[in-house]
């Protein structure tokens, strides 16, 4: 039976299952158009709480899977616990290592600002109370007691040397002994002029109140300490009312917080050893600098509270997103200031990360922003793996050198991390890191296509209802929403499904929307979405052009009528960006005697990829079996596209090739008005491929430059008449004859087609009839590995040459 060329409707399949005027008519549609299996997913991720279940979410960027996840994950932490305020405090004990304290949510700011009123507060207070009468006159009976024991020790001395004729002078090098005479001190000249006798005695009597001197000398830093000592229990003593007033007061604020009231009492601590702190200093003191800065006040620093993470204002869990996750915006950073040429710090210049905003939440990365920031992904993953936030610097990981640097106490995270990206980022994820699914259980796969039935059909409407409100577009009338949906189904390349890409469709309706600007529309109607699309096609057609325009002027040979012998138009598409077009490629084929070798000429020259020749090879394997198969195959044949200088991959030609070499061994010529695509398998069966309404739209607009005949027309795989989706023009022409689609199965029905000629089947003599294209094919078959046998014969009688 001969295959007939396909109908409008099965080029094109209409939406006309839709009721309503424009898309004000239409609700919003909540939820997601074929993503039920991705939402199980996060939904079943986000649900179990079991270490390593965090997410990946993958498949193309314009399915809306940031926003439809991003909106799920909201809701569900709009349910859920708010969690702890995070605060870094002073370690009185190790400086370098702040505390890390939890508080309940909104408790944080509090305690910081108690802190900030209790040290003012005590700023006001201990001054006052040591400006006091009562401490003036206990802290002088210190200070004279300390003086009276110091002069009565020297007025000792004093006492003795006089007796001895011996004076204690304060010289600029300290006290010393001097003797004297009739009250006058004894030069050196003269005491050596002494008798022996008389300068022994002086001698012998410095020496010994020298000694009495060294021991007093030596025994005033003991005296002094003492008197330290106890003003400094006078200070503490003094300081206690105040100090345990304030101290109490703010722990009567924060009860059944136990690490806050032992933070506290540190605080008590530390304030009772530096009292003399709180005091004025001494003018000499005024203008020295504070090494770190102080809020207020030189030293007061150390009492600060830093709030890292502040949940006062969240309602249920924080979903934070990170825009460039680094290291220090991951996992917080230390700052520091410059001071006197040197960079310091403190724990009030701990900076919170990611993780801390989102910890006790949901934080939401982008895969290939996390994995293009140095040392972010593996920090991440420690993190994940060890359940702990601990702040690092990047010197910290890549500095041979070993810094001075607070080491501050890791948080405990409790978190789900989710990742977004390509699926070609989390297969090589998979493959290349053993630690990413143990961290990543959940994949949450969007598709980027869905059935096309009249329920999704209806829903994609009231998505494109919300769509043109949400971006305050005009309204779309029923026309223009159908004309909406049919191109859904051109972008995926099949009538029976819609594309779940939404961001397309929503750039396409803004482009629309601007044609209905242009010309005054108060609602965007169909002709205004099929300029868009003829706009945007334009817009990016420079070099389909370019290409159609060279077969156009003669330059690519292609014949669009006439019949030629082993030859053949082929189609093939091309991909550039965003650009996908078809166009023609002459395909020839020769054939000769030879030992059963088809030469795939691509091949040889490395312009044929792998496919490629997989499909030359199979048409090979073909030929050898379907046709004298009780013979050797004796054809040296090759095959090539014309003019073809760049790389060919695909199994989408190989019909094509088997077409012209079967013209080739028949004799028959193949009709160039004509074109095919569709790959072969052994058994003869054409297999769908895929770009089939670019190849056709592409062989159609070569034939419509030229004039359309009603003899052109395009072959395709049965199986591809569910993907048809052609442009308006092309089922057009088919409906008025000028252009034709056939739809074959089998090799023999697309030689038919192509030659005019019966294929042939083999009869029960197991011989093809005569006449057709096949027993034609059989016959130079034979012929050739007859020829081959005679020519063997030949060589083996004629002896061997001989050298002479």
């Amino acid at each position: 039976m001969p295959v007939p060329a396909l109908s409008p409707a099965q080029l094109y399949t209409v939406c006309d299952d839709l009721s309503f005027e424009t898309t004000d008519d239409l609700e919003d549609l909540h939820g997601a158009l074929g993503q039920e299996r991705a939402l199980r997913a996060i939904e079943f991720g986000t649900g179990i709480e079991q270490p390593g279940y965090n997410i990946f979410v993958l498949g193309p960027s314009q399915t809306g899977r940031h926003a439809l996840t991003l909106r799920y994950l909201q809701a569900r932490a709009s349910g859920e616990a708010t969690p702890h305020d995070w605060v870094y405090v002073n370690n009185f004990s190790d400086e370098q290592k702040p505390v890390a304290i939890p508080l309940p949510c909104g408790t944080a700011t509090r305690l910081r600002d108690r802190m900030r009123s209790l040290i003012d507060d005590l700023r006001t207070a201990l001054p006052a109370m040591f400006e006091g009468e009562e401490y003036t006159r206990r802290a002088e009976a210190i200070n004279d007691a300390f003086r009276q024991r110091q002069e009565e020790a020297f007025e000792g001395l004093q006492e003795k040397a006089r007796t001895r004729n011996v004076v204690l002078m304060r010289t600029p090098m300290g006290l010393a002994l001097a003797p004297l005479k009739d009250g006058e001190v004894i030069k050196p000249e003269a005491l050596e002029a002494m008798a022996e006798e008389e300068r022994s005695r002086i001698q012998s009597d410095l020496e010994a109140l020298q000694q009495e001197l060294t021991g007093i000398l030596r025994q005033l830093p003991a005296w002094d300490k003492h008197r330290r000592d106890q003003l400094r229990e006078l200070n503490r003593e003094m300081a206690t009312f105040a100090v345990d007033h304030s101290i109490d007061e703010a722990k009567a604020q924060f009860e059944g917080l136990p690490d806050v009231l032992v933070y506290l009492d540190a605080v008590r601590r530390d304030v009772m050893e530096n009292v003399a702190a709180f005091l004025p200093r001494p003018d000499s003191e005024q203008g020295a600098a504070d090494p770190l800065p102080a809020r207020g006040a030189a030293g007061f620093h150390r009492y600060d509270v830093n709030v890292v993470v502040d949940n006062s204002g969240c309602t249920g869990a924080p979903v934070v997103y990170e825009d460039l996750p680094t290291v220090q915006n991951l996992t917080g950073r230390i700052e520091h200031i410059s001071q006197m040429g040197a960079l310091v710090t403190y724990f009030g210049l701990i900076r919170a990360g990611a993780l801390h905003r989102a910890n006790g939440g949901y934080l939401v990365l982008d895969a290939r922003k996390l994995l293009s920031q140095p040392f972010a992904w593996e920090t991440l993953k420690r993190v994940l793996d060890s359940g702990r936030i601990s702040v690092e610097t990047l010197s910290q990981l890549i500095s041979p050198i070993s810094t001075l640097s607070l080491e501050p106490e890791p948080i405990p995270l409790d978190i789900k991390v989710v990742l977004f990206g390509e699926r070609e980022i989390y297969y090589l994820l998979q493959q290349a890191d053993p630690e990413f699914d143990h961290l990543f259980k959940i994949a949450a796969d969007f598709d980027d296509r869905f059935d096309r039935t009249a329920e999704t059909t209806r829903l994609y409407a009231q998505f494109i209802a919300t769509t043109a409100r949400r971006y305050r577009l005009r309204p779309f009338d029923r026309p223009a929403v159908m004309r909406l949906v049919e191109h859904a189904a051109r972008l995926v390349d099949d009538a029976e499904r819609l594309t779940a890409e939404g961001g397309r469709i929503a750039d396409l309706m803004r482009e629309a929307d601007h044609c209905a600007l242009l010309m005054r529309a108060a609602v965007v109607g169909r002709d205004h979405v099929q300029r868009a699309i003829e706009e945007r096609e334009h817009r990016i057609g420079r070099i389909r052009e370019r290409a159609h325009e060279a077969i156009q002027r003669g330059l690519m040979l292609i014949d669009t009528a006439g019949t030629r012998v082993g030859q053949i138009n082929g189609l093939a598409v091309s991909q550039i960006g965003a650009l996908t077009f078809g166009k023609p490629s002459r395909i020839t084929a020769r054939a000769r005697i030879g030992n059963g070798e088809v030469v795939d000429i691509e091949r040889e020259v490395e312009l044929g990829g792998p496919i490629h020749s997989k499909g030359v090879l199979i048409l090979a394997n073909y030929l050898g079996a379907h046709f004298a198969p009780d013979r050797p195959l004796s054809l040296k044949a090759s095959l090539v596209f014309e003019q073809s200088y760049a790389g060919v991959e695909g199994d989408s030609a190989s019909c094509a090739e088997l077409y012209a070499l079967l013209s080739t061994l028949s004799g028959l010529p193949i009709r160039q008005a004509l074109a095919v695509t569709g790959s072969v398998n052994q058994y003869g069966e054409v297999q769908v491929i895929g770009g089939v309404n670019e190849k056709i739209e592409g062989f159609f607009d070569i034939c419509s430059g030229r004039g359309l005949t009603g003899e052109q027309g395009v072959l395709i795989p049965a199986g591809n008449v569910q993907h048809l989706m052609l442009r308006q023009d092309v089922v057009a022409a088919a409906g008025e004859g000028r252009f034709h689609v056939y739809a074959v199965r089998t090799i023999a029905q697309g030689i038919e087609l192509l030659t005019g000629v019966a294929a042939g089947e083999r009869g029960d003599d197991g011989l093809f009839p005569a006449g057709t294209v096949f027993r034609r094919v059989e016959d130079r078959l034979i012929e050739l590995a007859d020829a081959r046998r005679r020519f063997g014969a030949r060589d083996a009688a004629q002896p061997e040459p001989r050298l002479p």
